[in-house]
């Protein structure tokens, strides 16, 4: 995981090296139809950098998904590198009793 202080990914990017998405092109479909929001705001632009702290809530077939930025890949790894690249705010924290 690559994330000096300052840095940023392009968004369509950082959703296909998350493993978010199966491909860079429905990363860049899913942003430019409007179904990603940064920290709150609506995003269409394949091209907007995201930077670690950002919270991007994403609308997908199967439902929502809120997550938060915590780093950046170089490539697109195996599903335990792309597991550190971000903190599902949906879950709850290990330990905490639901």
């Amino acid at each position: 995981m690559e994330s000096p202080r300052g840095a940023r990914q392009r968004i369509d990017k950082w959703l296909w090296h998350a493993r978010v998405v199966r491909t860079r092109s429905d990363a860049a479909a899913l942003v430019a139809g409007g179904r990603v929001r940064v920290n709150g705001g609506r995003e269409t632009s394949p091209g907007h950098a995201v930077k670690p702290g950002d919270v991007l809530t994403i609308a997908l077939d199967g439902g929502v998904r809120i997550l938060r930025v915590e780093g950046f890949a170089e490539r697109r790894g195996d599903a335990a590198a792309a597991r550190v690249l971000y903190t599902d705010l949906q879950r709850p924290p290990p330990g905490a009793n639901a």
